[in-house]
C-alpha cells in the first residue's frame, strides 16, 4: 500500500474516533470549551479595546510629531507613544463625563414628564377610543390590575428569592469588572508596544506558512485596519455632528427633549442611512404627547438636517472610505446587529467592506487572467 494512502486512511480513522468521542461527551467537551473561552475572553477583550483606541492614538501620534518636528531634541517614540495613550485616554474620559453630565439629568427629567403626561393623557386616549366605538374593556381591566401594592409585597415576600439573584448579581457584575480590569490593562500594554507586537507577529507568521501567504495575510491585515480606522473615525465625527444639530435646532425651535433625542440620534447614527430615522420617530412619538404640532415639526426638522448631513456633511467626513453600497450596509448592520448587538453593527460593516474588497480584487484578477471585460 502506498505510503501516503496509509498516511491518509490512518488519520481519517483518527479524526473519527476523536469525533465520535467528542459526541458521545458532548456536555463534558462543552463545558471545557466554555471555561477556555472564560479564561482568554479578557485576552480578545483587551486586544479589541486596543485596535479601538489604536484609531485616537495614531491621529495623536502624528500631532505630537509634528509640534515636536523643529524642536533640537526630540522625544522618543516610546515617549509620544506614552503621550499620545495619556491623551486618548483623558479625552474618552472627558467624553464619556460631559455626555453622563448633560444626558442623565435630561433623561431623569424626560422620564418623569413622560410619566406625568401618561397618566393625564391615557383617559383622554380612552375616551377618544370609545369615542370611535372601539372596545377599551381589555386595557381598562391591565390599568385596574395593575396594584403597585400587591406588588411590593409579593418582592417583599419573596426577599430571599430576590436576594439569592442580587447576589448571583452582584457576583457575575464584580466578574465583569475584573475582567474588564484584565482586558485595559492588556489593552495598554499592547498600544504601548505595538510596534514590538507588530513585529514579532511577522516574524512568527513568515515562519509558520510560505512567503507568499504571509505576504497576502499582511495585505490582508492592512486592509482591515484601514477600513476599520476610516469607519470608526469617520463614524465618531458624523454622530457628534449629527447629534449636535439635532440639539441646537430643537432648542431654537423650542421643542422639548431637544438633550435626549439629540443624544438618540447621535448614539444610532452608527447604523447607517436608517438609525437617525429611527431615533427621529421615537423622538416625534415623544413629543406627540406634548403638542402634535411639534412632532410635526420634529419630523420636518430632522428630515432637513438629515438632508443635508447626508449630501454635504457625510460624504466629506466618512466620504467611502469603506466603499459599500447602501444595501450591503443595511445587510451588514442587520446581520451584526442579530449576531452581536450594538458592537455587531459597529464591526460588520467595515468587516464586510473588507471582505467586498477582496472579492472585488479577485475577480477582477480572475477576468484579467481570461482577458474577459466586461462593460
Amino acid at each position: 500500500m502506498d505510503k501516503n494512502l496509509k498516511k491518509t486512511i490512518m488519520m481519517l480513522i483518527a479524526f473519527a474516533i476523536v469525533f465520535f468521542a467528542v459526541v458521545m461527551n458532548i456536555s463534558k467537551v462543552w463545558s471545557f470549551v466554555s471555561g477556555v473561552v472564560q479564561m482568554i475572553l479578557p485576552i480578545f477583550a483587551g486586544l479589541l479595546i486596543a485596535f479601538v483606541l489604536n484609531v485616537p492614538m495614531r491621529a495623536f501620534q502624528r500631532l505630537y510629531n509634528w509640534m515636536f518636528r523643529k524642536c533640537k531634541k526630540k522625544p522618543g517614540n516610546k515617549l509620544i507613544s506614552i503621550l499620545s495613550l495619556f491623551s486618548t485616554i483623558l479625552c474618552l474620559f472627558l467624553v464619556v463625563s460631559i455626555v453622563a453630565l448633560l444626558a442623565i439629568p435630561e433623561i431623569i427629567e424626560s422620564a418623569k414628564s413622560i410619566y406625568a403626561l401618561l397618566k393625564q393623557k391615557i383617559p383622554q386616549l380612552m375616551s377618544l377610543l370609545e369615542k370611535y366605538n372601539i372596545d377599551t374593556s381589555k386595557i381598562r381591566e391591565w390599568i385596574s390590575a395593575f396594584d403597585v401594592n400587591g406588588l411590593m409585597s409579593k418582592i417583599t415576600s419573596g426577599a430571599g428569592i430576590v436576594l439569592v439573584s442580587i447576589l448571583n448579581f452582584a457576583t457575575q457584575t464584580v466578574s465583569g469588572i475584573v475582567s474588564f480590569v484584565f482586558a485595559c490593562v492588556i489593552a495598554i500594554y499592547v498600544l504601548l508596544s505595538k510596534d514590538t507586537v507588530k513585529r514579532h507577529s511577522k516574524k512568527l507568521l513568515y515562519i509558520a506558512i510560505k512567503k507568499e501567504y504571509a505576504d497576502k495575510v499582511c495585505d490582508v491585515a492592512r486592509l482591515t485596519n484601514k477600513m476599520f480606522a476610516h469607519y470608526l473615525s469617520g463614524q465618531c465625527i458624523e454622530a457628534f455632528i449629527l447629534g449636535s444639530l439635532i440639539t441646537i435646532s430643537f432648542l431654537i425651535f423650542r421643542i422639548p427633549y431637544a438633550g435626549i433625542i439629540g443624544l438618540m440620534t447621535g448614539l444610532s447614527a452608527f447604523i447607517p442611512y436608517v438609525g437617525a430615522f429611527i431615533a427621529c420617530f421615537i423622538g416625534a412619538f415623544l413629543i406627540l404627547l406634548v403638542s402634535p404640532m411639534q412632532a410635526l415639526l420634529c419630523i420636518v426638522i430632522s428630515s432637513v438636517i438629515q438632508f443635508i448631513e447626508t449630501q454635504f456633511i457625510y460624504p466629506h467626513v466618512v466620504g467611502n472610505s469603506v466603499g459599500l453600497s447602501p444595501l450591503l450596509t443595511l445587510l451588514a448592520a442587520l446581520v451584526g446587529g442579530n449576531v452581536m448587538g450594538f458592537l455587531g453593527i459597529v464591526f460588520f460593516i467595515p468587516l464586510t467592506a473588507v471582505v467586498f474588497t477582496l472579492l472585488k480584487e479577485y475577480t477582477d484578477r480572475r477576468l484579467a487572467e481570461k482577458n474577459i471585460k466586461i462593460e
